[in-house]
């Protein structure tokens, strides 16, 4: 397997185009994550099926959000999408997110190339309102089982704020 954040850069954010690696697919419980001192994947933890993903979860390389792990990206698309591909995505906002304490954004993107949805994505607010209101839902509750209350969406902010994000982010990955 690529180590990811060695072939891959961060994409062209600027103009709203990013690289982006699928972790976990929609509708999955595992928690997959990308192992960076291994350069590979890894299963995390079993979920509760009640809190499977409701979009595809991956990873900007070549970026450190402020929890030190690769900026997070939520793919939205009508299928699921494979664990260890990637794919150029445009940037639609950002999920300003809290997790026990700790920042932990996540860029909303959608392909940058989708056929199927004719490309009609461009800003969050193309998105069906149901889309975001589950996204919310899954971020605020997916660890109410095991540590209630320490999950908290703070907002939806536009690409320029996704924009500003990413480049902070990359900002961080430079200076390690």
């Amino acid at each position: 397997m690529a180590d990811f954040n060695k072939i891959l850069n961060a994409g062209d954010y600027e103009n709203g185009e990013i690289n982006v690696v699928v972790e976990i697919p929609t509708g999955s419980n595992h928690k997959i994550e990308w192992d960076r001192d291994n350069a590979c994947f890894m299963l995390d933890r079993v979920e509760p099926i009640a809190f499977a993903k409701p979009c595809n979860y991956g990873f900007i390389p070549q970026t450190l959000d402020e929890d030190g792990d690769e900026l997070d990206a939520l793919i939205i698309t009508d299928q699921p999408l494979t664990t260890g591909i990637y794919l150029t995505a445009k940037v639609l906002g950002v999920m300003k997110f809290v997790d026990d304490g700790e920042v932990d954004d996540k860029i909303i993107c959608v392909p940058a190339d989708d056929r199927n949805n004719g490309d009609c994505y461009s800003k969050l607010e193309d998105l069906p309102k149901r889309t975001l209101e589950q996204i919310e839902f899954h971020f605020n509750h997916y660890k109410d089982l095991k540590k209630p209350g320490t999950t908290k969406v703070e907002k939806f902010g536009d690409l320029e704020e996704a924009k500003s994000v990413i480049k902070s982010a990359i900002k961080r990955w430079e200076d390690k």
